[in-house]
């Protein structure tokens, strides 16, 4: 079987594409793709990825036996789950489930994390309107902690988000590594706590979390001017010094 090519980068987005790799025991190459610097803006990638995103993946033995590439992660776990026929249930109810909790993170959990993370992180360096970044940060951060309480109470009764452990844990749990970014404790979401313990124990989560992990440092450990050289490329913004005066 060829290696699949995974254009990647390690954001919580690219590391639910190799655990579900690692979990699926699928053979696959990491090709870099550094959102820092564009490299998602390039015309090669473009036609890979046209929404011009990582992660995304060119699989060699696509099902008609051709090459078949998929971007958008959700999309990218259902493909490899049905190539495999793991982790994703064949009876119907129990397909809505991981469907449903996969759809979850995909629409909220994912961009509202990452949302808190560009008003705590990024736009404060970025801009110089104080009163608009703090209203911003209360938003979503107010909103990422609602999610992790519905999360809370649909584990409090089940051991992973579906009927058994799925893509849409896989999808969600590297979210979860986000929140300290942001300030949140996860630990006062104490069924989330033990979810989380459960899935990073698992071997193949733990190899594809780190896996990638030598092609960037974490945000937590770079400067402020990386800061604001990478969040020009990755939202296309102009940086303004912090101290200075907004025109107009």
């Amino acid at each position: 079987m060829k290696p699949i090519e995974v254009y990647f980068f390690p954001t919580m987005n690219g590391r639910k594409i190799t655990i579900g790799l690692e979990e699926m025991s699928l053979p696959y190459v990491l090709k870099k793709v550094d959102i820092r610097k564009g490299d998602q803006h390039q015309p090669d990638f473009l036609t890979i990825s046209p929404n011009g995103r990582m992660p995304a993946i060119v699989d060699p033995d696509g099902p008609d036996g051709t090459p078949i590439s998929v971007f958008e992660s959700g999309a990218i776990l259902l493909y490899l789950a049905r190539k495999t026929r793991r982790f994703y249930p064949t009876d119907e109810r129990s397909r809505v489930a991981v469907e449903e909790w996969l759809m979850w993170q995909m629409s909220g959990l994912g961009p509202m994390t990452g949302q808190a993370g560009h008003f705590g992180v990024y736009a404060p360096l970025l801009v110089e309107r104080s009163e608009l970044i703090a209203y911003s940060r209360t938003r979503y951060f107010n909103e990422v902690k609602r999610l992790h309480g519905v999360l809370d109470r649909r584990l409090a009764n089940h051991e992973f988000v579906a009927d058994e452990y799925s893509i849409a844990d896989m999808s969600i749990a590297p979210w979860i590594e986000g929140v300290e970014l942001i300030g949140h404790d996860i630990s006062q979401f104490r069924n989330v706590s033990r979810w989380y313990r459960e899935v990073r124990s698992r071997p193949a989560v733990q190899k594809g979390w780190t896996v990638g992990d030598h092609l960037a440092p974490t945000t937590l450990s770079i400067s402020d001017e990386e800061k604001i050289a990478s969040g020009k490329a990755l939202f296309g913004l102009a940086a303004n010094p912090p101290n200075a005066a907004a025109e107009g």
